[in-house]
């Protein structure tokens, strides 16, 4: 399920003016009003409130895996604490010439969405340029896995994790109904979305067509199909199309899969979550690849 911020902007209720008194009166009558002063204890933290939060990545794996990566050459603002900042330099892992700039981590937290767990390292970067459909797609072999507008950036870095994992060639996305690859995405990533490479697509529908006269078969997965998921796969170049966390697969989405599937679930139990049944799908894709 997409997470929504709540608003927190509801006007306190205006107090009762006075009525029938003249205004300088009323002022003379209250006294010269004190200077107010800042409250220490009360005043925001620097920065919260106003992050934005798909312009970072932080974490150690995230960081690291974006200094590693030569499109990231010449891009970002790197902030390091002390410790790390001498593990960067120790170890050169900053390859692409990138400067460190340190902090201490209080400082570095501000910086930063309530509760990101930074590890000392947060880099403020542009987003990454997708690649083509072509370029994942040619020559036609192995997993490409597609998501159907999921919005849950935990779900849709966990996916990437899994798909990097099990070698997949690379993800599709649709391009205005998926979050950017930063902030917690990256965090739950480790590392996958410098790594792995993502298609952003106008219109998936026009994507999966596209990818059959490439020579892929797509297989949607859904609960509610009557075959299993092992009994889809057949070893071939697939594409794993994976529903929203609410609504799963749209329709068109799912007259444009070669078939559907579901995982079987003697526990009984409903459903499960879109990124452990990723995971699952990617692991069965990779048990009939190898049988092939």
């Amino acid at each position: 399920m997409s997470s929504k911020r709540e608003r927190n902007d509801r006007q306190s209720p205006k107090k009762p003016g006075f009525r029938g008194r003249p205004e300088a009166a009323a002022k003379r009558e209250r006294g010269p009003i004190p200077e107010r002063r800042p409250s220490t204890d009360s005043a925001p933290r620097a920065g919260r409130g106003k992050v934005d939060a798909d312009g970072w990545l932080w974490g150690r794996h995230p960081v690291l895996a974006a200094l590693a990566n030569p499109a990231r050459k010449g891009m970002g603002r790197l902030l390091a604490t002390p410790e790390r900042a001498a593990e960067i330099e120790r170890d050169r892992l900053a390859p692409h010439g990138h400067r460190v700039e340190t902090v201490d981590a209080t400082a570095l937290g501000r910086l930063l969405p309530q509760g990101a767990v930074h590890q000392g390292l947060a880099f403020k970067v542009a987003p990454l340029e997708g690649v083509g459909l072509e370029d994942i797609a040619l020559p036609a072999g192995g997993v490409i896995v597609m998501l159907d507008q999921l919005t849950d950036p935990q779900n849709v870095g966990a996916i990437f994790r899994s798909a990097l994992a099990f070698g997949a060639r690379g993800v599709v996305v649709q391009d205005r109904h998926s979050p950017a690859l930063a902030g917690a995405l990256a965090k739950a990533a480790a590392g996958a979305t410098e790594r792995l490479p993502c298609v952003r697509a106008t219109n998936l529908s026009r994507a999966l067509e596209r990818l059959a006269d490439l020579g892929w078969r797509a297989v949607g997965l859904d609960g509610t199909a009557e075959r299993t998921l092992e009994e889809a796969l057949d070893g071939g170049p697939t594409v794993l199309v994976m529903g929203s966390e609410g609504e799963g697969l749209r329709r068109l989405v799912a007259e444009h899969c070669d078939d559907l599937a579901r995982i079987p679930m003697p526990g009984g139990f409903e459903s499960l979550n879109v990124s452990n049944a990723a995971a699952i799908a990617l692991y069965e894709a990779a048990r009939a690849r190898a049988g092939t």
